[in-house]
Order: structure tokens, then sequence, then C-alpha cells
């Protein structure tokens, strides 16, 4: 796949742009001040293999936070500013990693160059946010709507702000909540810019909607060499939000593979919780081949019953084939043993980190 050739930043040790690996981006969605939740939350995200983590600093209470969080932090953390500019500046003071600023509310010239003049010693990135949702008033009278052209004006104007202040510390998104509007509008920014472009739906909705759009949008972005960073931005948990870019990314063989199961969708044959199982295995895959990127990860299947059981059971490196109440685990194809469902899957993650096989997928 051919990449938009961007000027490469960096956001703590998180390099971005010039040809580095998509990062994945998410948001704490619990009040800043509450320094224990958010280190909570950003402990989740990075253990899931987040990459970036941003946090809202709608006051002062948020930003007294942000001393504390930015030291404790195992994530680079980028501090979302709107209206006060001050509360940017406070920011950097702080040892925040990267600012995303919003065009439309932001502010004037001064205030973008007090921002810019407190960012450059340590060379912050800035990122541009152009959301729908928030464009100037100057330009929704323009051109009538929140229109792919309206939103990289936008961006293009902010740019330029910060190019004459000799400032390339920059990254863009230009977010619509629509795939349409987002596709057209990243598509016209990655022709005019030469800075790293965040992708992203902008209150894509819930899981269900929101998982389906973003995926949609980003991976065809990626897939045409558009994008450095994403975030799918859900009305859920930010664990979904972590674990869809990951996968987004998978998918468009930008990351490398995770653990690969096979599991079925079950009917009315199962007698055996298919869904838990695979859950398990699953998660737990993901933790062991962090903590293990050495290893090339294993297929296991998890299926219901002796339809496609057996035969699944053949191609994977491990697994579990349910029955009454039992599964019976296969390595390599070999019927190992016969289990209780509640003990299966743990006796077959022991023999994952027992290295009790070779690994036969890439």
């Amino acid at each position: 796949m051919t990449r938009f050739q961007t000027r490469q930043i960096h956001v703590g040790n998180v390099t971005i742009g010039g040809g580095a690996p998509v990062s994945v981006q998410t948001m704490g969605n619990v009040p800043t001040a509450d320094i224990p939740a958010v280190l909570n939350q950003i402990a989740k995200a990075a253990d899931l293999g987040c990459d970036l983590f941003r946090i809202a600093v709608p006051d002062n209470e948020a930003a007294d936070a942000l001393p504390t969080l930015c030291k404790k932090s195992p994530l680079p953390l980028i501090a979302d500013i709107h209206f006060d500019y001050r509360l940017a500046i406070s920011a950097i003071e702080s040892g925040i990693a990267a600012l995303r600023i919003n065009p439309g509310n932001i502010g004037g010239i001064d205030r973008i160059q007090a921002v810019v003049n407190a960012a450059r010693p340590r060379r912050i990135p800035i990122r541009i946010g152009v959301n729908g949702g928030s464009l100037e008033k100057d330009l929704l009278q323009k051109y009538g709507s929140a229109t792919p052209e309206a939103l990289v004006e936008s961006a293009c104007t902010h740019v330029k702000y910060l190019e004459d202040l000799d400032y390339q510390e920059i990254k863009i998104s230009v977010k619509a909540s629509d795939i349409p509007r987002t596709l057209a509008a990243y598509r016209l920014l990655a022709e005019r810019v030469p800075y790293p472009l965040h992708l992203g739906l902008t209150e894509a909705g819930t899981a269900r909607r929101g998982i389906v759009t973003s995926a949609i949008a980003l991976s065809r972005l990626l897939e045409e060499g558009i994008g450095d960073t994403i975030r799918v931005s859900l009305t859920a948990p930010i664990e979904e939000e972590v674990r869809t870019g990951i996968e987004i990314l998978r998918a468009c063989g930008l990351r490398k593979p995770g653990a690969w199961v096979t599991s079925c969708p079950t009917c009315g044959r199962t007698k055996v919780n298919i869904q838990h199982a695979a859950e398990q295995i699953s998660d737990a895959l993901e933790s062991f081949y962090r903590s293990h990127p050495e290893l090339s990860p294993i297929h296991v299947a998890v299926m219901g019953c002796i339809v496609n059981g057996p035969g699944e059971a053949r191609e994977a490196d491990l697994a579990l084939c349910g029955g009454d109440g039992v599964f019976a685990l296969y390595q390599k194809g070999q019927h190992l043993t016969t289990l209780p469902a509640n003990d299966a899957v743990a006796r077959l993650l022991q023999l994952i980190e027992s290295e009790a096989f070779s690994c036969t997928h890439p």
C-alpha cells in the first residue's frame, strides 16, 4: 500500500507521519480532575495496545490535574482545548505531549500566537481539529453548511496561521458525522497539505452503528494511503474504541496480526457457551502476545458442535470443540482430552503459556 508521505512529528515517544506506523488514539470519558479514574482508563487503554490518549481540559480544575497525569501516564497525553487558549498554555507548562485545538472556537491569531510561543521550545505538536458541528460562522454562511470544502478551508486557514508563525509541528483532522463528507474532506485535505492527518468520524454513534460506519470510512481512507493516526469515536466504553481501531488497522494490513480466533456463530445444536469461551480466549491471547511480541500468534478455533468442529480443529494450532457441557481439546488436529466446559479455556491457555506448541501461522 502506497501511503501519502507526510511530515514527521513526535507526540511524546510516538512517531507520527513520514511512514511511521499508524497509531491508535482514544479519549477519556471521566472528569479529568478525577485523577485515579483517568489513570485507570489510561492503563486499560495501554493494556489493549492504544498508542495515544486524549483528555478534555475544559477548566482550571482539569488543568490542575495535568502535572500528575502527565507524570504517571504510560501513554503520551493530548490535551483537548476549546474556547480558552490559556488552558492550552497551562497544559504545555504541565508537560502535555500534544494539543488539540478547535479553530471554530479557540479565538483569533493573537491567541494562537500565544499558544505557539508556549509550544515552540518543546516542539509540542498542535492538532487543528475541525468538526462539522463547530465550524466557524463565516464558513457556514459561505458554504451554507459544513460541507467538505468548508471543513478543509477551515483547516487550511489555521494551518496558514501556524505556518506564518514559522511553526510546523502540525497534525490535522476534518471530521464529519457521516461517511460521504468525511471521505470527501480527507481526500481534499490530503492533496493540499503535507502534514499528518488524524482520521475519524465525529460523533459516530453507539457501538453498533459507530463501529460499522467508522470501519467503512477509516478503512477506505487508509487503503488510499490517507491517515497517520485514528480514533474510533463511540458512545461506548473506551475499550471498544481501542479494540475497533486496532482491528481496523489489522484488517488493512497496517498493524501486526493479533491472535487468530475462529469461532462459530452457534445454533440450536450448541450445548456450551461458545461466546464466553471465545471472548475469554481472545482477551487472554491479546494480552499474552502484547507481552510476548517476539512470538508469532497461533490459530485457535472455538467451535460449538461436531458439524464443523473437527474440520476447523485440523486447520488450527489449538481447538476447542463443544459437546454436551464439555469441550474436546485438540492440538494440531489431534484430540488431546475432553474437559468440562468450565475447565477447558484454562487448560487451553496453559498450553499456550507453557509454549507446548510450535506456531504454524505467521
